[in-house]
């Protein structure tokens, strides 16, 4: 729940640090702009809020690892994914982004600190526990972040203990290690199709990079 509360609070503090002409930049998400990604990130605080007063009976069907399922790349073709730019073009002001995200982002992390870790939670159609999701999101801010920073260079990174804890749930996921000469970053960003690898990276990878890239739905 730590390293839930560290890149929630990074990631929010980034987007606040922004100047207005970054909104319009490019993300990391592919077709996606920035104002784009914060509009993301105001529907995923949302589902948080909803997630932790969705109690579940019942033993859990999924822990932090096993919450995120492997999909096919997005093909454009998703009607979430085409609201999303529609959603972000009709706040106008980049300053109403950032007010509806700092509004019910805070609230979202204090959901979080209030939560019994213990207690089980329903969502699509899973039960798991709130430490679990908790811990699922670590991945989802931290790529986020990522994308975020993407084409900002002076835009400040996700914390180090985060990317490592990130990193450590996408191998869980991969069910293999990364090398240990790709840094945190760079698995992230390879792993989960961000960024392609170097010649030198792909042989790193060795077998693991057949099964690349692993897209999280």
């Amino acid at each position: 729940m730590d390293f839930f509360s560290c890149s929630w609070t990074a990631l929010r503090a980034a987007v606040a640090a922004l100047p207005d002409e970054d909104f319009e930049r490019p993300s990391g998400c592919a077709g996606w702009l920035v104002r784009d990604l914060v509009c993301h990130l105001v529907i995923d605080a949302q589902d948080v809020l909803i997630t932790l007063v969705t109690p579940a009976d019942g033993e859990p069907t999924v822990d932090a690892g096993s919450y995120w399922r492997l999909v096919e790349p997005p093909t454009g073709e998703d009607p979430l994914d085409a609201l999303v730019p529609r959603l972000a073009a009709a706040y106008g002001e980049p300053r109403w982004l950032r007010f509806h995200l700092d509004d019910v982002g805070a609230a979202a992390g204090r959901a979080a600190a209030l939560a019994d870790p213990s207690a089980r939670v329903g969502t699509r159609g899973e039960v798991l526990t709130v430490a679990d999701y908790l811990s699922a999101y670590v991945l989802e801010w931290t790529l986020h972040h990522l994308d975020l920073v993407a084409h900002l260079p002076k835009a400040p990174a996700p914390p180090a203990g985060t990317l490592a804890a990130a990193r450590r749930a996408l191998e869980e996921i991969a069910g293999a290690a990364f090398p240990a000469a790709l840094s945190d970053e760079d698995a992230l960003r390879i792993g989960t199709g961000r960024r392609t690898p170097t010649d030198a990276q792909a042989s790193a990878l060795g077998a693991l990079a057949a099964r690349l890239p692993l897209v999280l739905g």
